[in-house]
C-alpha cells in the first residue's frame, strides 16, 4: 500500500465517524484521528492498518504542534473556537487545512498568510455550511449561464427528527452539540426581502418566523438564519430582492424558546452560587421568588402564561421544576445545555433527518420567470450513522480527498463555492444517494 498523504483528524465528535471511515477507506492516506476520547477514536481506526488514535488535550500546544508538523493535511472537527489556533499551527509547520465550520472573522484574516505560502484553509465544507453553499451556487452558476438571474431566493435546513420519531414535546432531538445551538439561538438576524432591508435583534428572533408546508412531512416553523446579507456577494446574487436565510423547526419550538430565552436561561454569564442547587431551586433564583413550593406558578407569570401552557408543559417535562441537582456548570446556558442533550436525545434504532430547501425566483433571458425549488431530505441510518454525521462529516471528507489529489488549485481562506470544488464533491454525494432534487416550474405573470 502506498500512501499519498498523512491526514490529521482533530476531535471525535457525534458527526466525526462517517468522514474518518471515508478517508481510511480510501487506503491510500494514513489517519490519525486525536481526541481527548481515546477510546472512541480507537473505535473508529479499529481494523485499518492505515489508521491510528492518538490521546490528545487540544490546549497542549506543544502536543498539538507535534502531531500538525507529522502530518500533511489538517481536519478541525474540533468546537469552533480552536480552528485558528489550529490555522495558526498549519502556517508555521506549512501545512494545508480543512473544517465543517463557518470561516470567522479571524480566520479570514489568515487569508493573505496562506495564500504566500500556498496553503489552502478550507472551511465550511459541510452541510450547513456546506451542502447548502454548493448545491445554491450550482444553481445560481447554470441560471447566470443561462442568462438568466435571480431575482428572490430562500434558503432554510434544519436537523431533525425523522417524523416517526418525533416523540418529544420540543419535537428536536440532538445529533450535534446543543451547544451550539443555544449560542446560535442568541444571534440577531439580517435579510433582504422584496426590495428592504430587514434587522432583528437576537431577543426578537423567535417571534419573527414563518410557517412553511412541505409535501410529505408536513409544516414547519422557520426563523431567520443569523446575517443573510453576505451571500448577495458570496452566491453572486446582485440582482436580488430577496435573499434570506433559515432555520427549520418542528411547530411550537419557537414559542418555547423565545420564553427561555426570555427567562435569561440562554445566558453564559457566570452566577456565584449555582453549583449544588436543584434545578428548582435554581429556577427560583433565575426569577427572584424565595417561594420554591409556587416557582412554577411564579415562573409562568414572570413570563406572561398561564400555569398549564404548553410551553410551562414543555419547560415542567425537561425537569427545570425537578429536584435533581443541577451539574456543575457556573452559568445558565452550559446547565440548560447539559439538560437538553440529558432529555433530547435518540434512542437506539431511531434516525434523525436533514431537511434542506432552496427557493428561487427566476427571470429567464427572454423575461419569463421561473420557480425553482431544490430540495433534500435525508434520513439517519437506523443503528448506524445520523444523517447530520454524514451530511457534516462525507462533504469534509471529500473535499480532503481532493486537496490530498492536488485536484484543488485555490489558495487561502475559501469556502466552497467554486466549481472545482462544488461539482465533484456534490456528484460523490449523489452516489452515496444525498441529492437535492430540482423542480423548475414556469411562474404565471
Amino acid at each position: 500500500m502506498k500512501i499519498k498523504k498523512k491526514i490529521l483528524v482533530l476531535g471525535s465528535g457525534m458527526v466525526s465517524r462517517p468522514g474518518i471511515k471515508y478517508l481510511l477507506d480510501l487506503r491510500n492516506l494514513f489517519v490519525t484521528v486525536a481526541s481527548n476520547e481515546l477510546e472512541v477514536a480507537r473505535s473508529f481506526v479499529n481494523g485499518y492498518d492505515n489508521g491510528e488514535a492518538v490521546l490528545l488535550d487540544v490546549t497542549d500546544t506543544e502536543a498539538l504542534a507535534g502531531l500538525v508538523e507529522k502530518n500533511d493535511i489538517i481536519v478541525s472537527l474540533l468546537p469552533w473556537t480552536f480552528h485558528v489556533k489550529v490555522a495558526e499551527l498549519c502556517l508555521r509547520f506549512n501545512k494545508d487545512m480543512a473544517t465543517a465550520s463557518y470561516a470567522s472573522e479571524a480566520m479570514r484574516k489568515l487569508d493573505d498568510s496562506a495564500r504566500k505560502k500556498g496553503l489552502l484553509f478550507l472551511n465550511e465544507i459541510g452541510v450547513d455550511p456546506g451542502i447548502d453553499h454548493m448545491s445554491t451556487k450550482k444553481i445560481v452558476d447554470e441560471i447566470i449561464g443561462e442568462g438568466g438571474k435571480v431575482l428572490h431566493f430562500y434558503s432554510f435546513c434544519g436537523g431533525l427528527p425523522a417524523p416517526e420519531n418525533n416523540n418529544n414535546p420540543f419535537g428536536y432531538k440532538f445529533s450535534w452539540s446543543p451547544k451550539g445551538m443555544l449560542l446560535a439561538s442568541k444571534s440577531s438576524a439580517r435579510f433582504l426581502e422584496n426590495g428592504e432591508f430587514v434587522e432583528i435583534d437576537g431577543k426578537e428572533l423567535f417571534l419573527n418566523y414563518r410557517v412553511e408546508d412541505v409535501a410529505g412531512l408536513g409544516a414547519f416553523e422557520v426563523y431567520p438564519n443569523r446575517d443573510s446579507l453576505p451571500y448577495m456577494d458570496i452566491y453572486g446574487l446582485e440582482d436580488a430582492l430577496t435573499v434570506m436565510r433559515g432555520t427549520y423547526r418542528y411547530p411550537g419550538w419557537c414559542a418555547a424558546f423565545k420564553k427561555i430565552a426570555d427567562l435569561g436561561l440562554i445566558n453564559e454569564t457566570v452566577v456565584d452560587g449555582l453549583r449544588g442547587l436543584t434545578y428548582k431551586q435554581m429556577m427560583a433564583g433565575l426569577i427572584g421568588t424565595d417561594d420554591i413550593k409556587n416557582v412554577v406558578k411564579e415562573t409562568a407569570a414572570k413570563i406572561g402564561l398561564a400555569e398549564n401552557s404548553e410551553v410551562i408543559e414543555k419547560l415542567t417535562w425537561l425537569g427545570l421544576f425537578s429536584e435533581k441537582k443541577t451539574p456543575e456548570h457556573d452559568n445558565y446556558l452550559d446547565i440548560l445545555a447539559h439538560l437538553l442533550l440529558e432529555k433530547l436525545y435518540y434512542e437506539e434504532g431511531e434516525k434523525d433527518m436533514l431537511l434542506m430547501r432552496h427557493k428561487f425566483i427566476v427571470e429567464n433571458k427572454d423575461k419569463t420567470r421561473d420557480i425553482i425549488v431544490s430540495t433534500l431530505i435525508d434520513f439517519g441510518i437506523p443503528g448506524g450513522d445520523s444523517s447530520m454525521a454524514r451530511t457534516v462529516s462525507l462533504p469534509l471528507a471529500i473535499g480532503v480527498k481532493l486537496m490530498s489529489e492536488g485536484k484543488i488549485g485555490l489558495t487561502g481562506v475559501q469556502i466552497p463555492i467554486k466549481k472545482e470544488i462544488y461539482e465533484p464533491v456534490l456528484r460523490e454525494l449523489e452516489q452515496m444517494n444525498i441529492k437535492l432534487e430540482e423542480k423548475r416550474i414556469p411562474l404565471q405573470l
